[in-house]
């Protein structure tokens, strides 16, 4: 299975890099793994409502050039359908199964996604009705993905 993560901003902490450098190389023995880091894009200060609208779409456009022609696109939202570590790795066995080999995982900027991005998901996914730092949400992220293989494959780490 080939998996993308598309997300905007670079991770700049180096505990954040080490923890996506230590999920990516786990994830290797089950899936080619790319990750694609967008700039975000600039907030004025005192920013207004209409100035956060105008980020959402332009780090919209952005996250949409990057989804390559015929991937299953999963996007991160806080209303999305929320799933257990069980129905998480249920739901990448079934998209296996149904022959859906690119799956792309989509975590929007501090400001989440515009709609555009939303009406391009064919899953919508939520962790939790909660916000986390979109640095933070790429690693809880990668360790779903590899908890979903190793259930997937009834290996131990699961519990």
């Amino acid at each position: 299975m080939n998996i993308q993560i598309i997300c905007i901003g670079k991770l700049k902490e180096k505990y954040w890099k080490d923890a996506v450098k230590e999920y990516s190389k786990r994830l290797s023995r089950y899936c080619a793994l790319e990750i694609t880091e967008l700039k975000e894009s600039l907030l004025p200060a005192n920013a207004s409502p209409a100035d956060e609208e105008k980020v959402k779409e332009e780090e919209g456009r952005e996250i949409l050039k990057a989804i390559k022609d015929g991937t299953y696109v999963v996007t991160l939202e806080i209303k999305g359908s929320a799933l257990s570590s069980e129905g998480l790795a249920a739901k990448i066995d079934d998209l296996a199964i149904m022959g859906k080999s690119n799956v792309t995982f989509i975590i929007g900027g501090s400001l989440g996604l515009s709609p555009e991005v939303s009406a391009r998901s064919d899953f919508k996914l939520s962790f939790s009705k909660m916000t986390f730092p979109h640095q933070m949400m790429r690693v809880i992220l990668l360790e779903q993905i590899y908890r979903s293989f190793k259930i997937i494959r009834h290996e131990t780490y699961h519990k």
